[in-house]
């Protein structure tokens, strides 16, 4: 997917909202008990629910890995599905890797070639060559972790001001067409300070709704002139419910954050 293609969903469906499918067993509603692939099932729904006004899906690897085979073949599913209905939706896989540039390349090929994600998240503290294979894909993008939404993100990137000086180098390795920032919402004023290093690189922006970040706040500070925002909610949409009206209720929370995303092109 080009940054073209990207902001041309944005701009059709005033929107650049991406939903992140944390999808775990355990929450699921009981209408979906005995099914063989829950998991998948669930998500479709949502999926189904939310594609009138989604630009990205963001499937956390590691809520499917921690089922083993059986969790990674719904996520496989999961973006099969996402690719053959709505191919004009991009798919982030959050996975935050990132090792030696032997390692990274397997990687890349694991959700570039096996599976057809548009983009992966990347942690770059071992530097260049954990990004670069993924920058060797055509229309594909590196994620890279900037300043993250977690409370612990003080310990070491906030410190000295490590999350301006990562996003400073990784700028040097990729382009505005196949590199993202994460930058968190709940520190929106950072956003500010993240735009004047990248200010025409899209961010991903997650924080939203459970995490206490506002859709108002991340744009005041994050928007660009091709708007640059992908801004993520997770529990807030999936979880809505947790009753057997789970799609309707994920569809009437996408459309809240929706409208007001909408305020932006005004």
């Amino acid at each position: 997917m080009t940054a073209n293609q990207l902001f041309g969903q944005i701009k059709a469906k005033r929107s650049c909202l991406c939903v992140g499918l944390d999808t775990v067993l355990e929450n699921l509603p009981s209408a979906l008990d005995g099914e063989q692939y829950p998991l998948f099932i669930f998500n479709r729904e949502i999926i189904d629910a939310t594609a009138d006004v989604a630009v990205c899906y963001k499937p956390n690897t590691a809520f499917y890995e921690c089922y083993g085979a059986w969790g990674w073949q719904q996520l496989e599913m999961t973006v099969a599905y996402i690719k053959e209905q709505y191919p004009e939706i991009m798919v982030i896989a959050d996975a935050k890797r990132g090792d030696i540039g032997n390692t990274a390349a397997r990687y890349a090929k694991a959700f570039f070639d096996n599976m057809p994600c548009d983009a992966v998240t990347i942690a770059p503290y071992m530097g260049r060559d954990s990004v670069a294979p993924f920058l060797e894909y055509k229309d594909k993008w590196a994620v890279v972790l900037g300043l993250t939404s977690n409370a612990s993100a003080a310990d070491f990137e906030m410190e000295d001001d490590l999350y301006k000086k990562v996003i400073g180098k990784a700028m040097e390795w990729g382009t505005v067409d196949n590199m993202m920032f994460v930058a968190g919402a709940t520190r929106p004023e950072m956003l500010a300070e993240i735009r004047a290093i990248c200010p025409d690189h899209f961010l991903l922006v997650p924080g939203v709704g459970a995490q206490g970040g506002s859709v108002g706040q991340v744009a005041r500070f994050g928007l660009n002139s091709r708007c640059g925002l992908l801004i993520n909610s997770s529990r807030g949409i999936i979880y809505a419910s947790r009753g057997n009206d789970f799609a309707k209720a994920a569809a009437d929370a996408a459309g809240v954050l929706r409208n007001q995303m909408a305020n932006i092109f005004e």
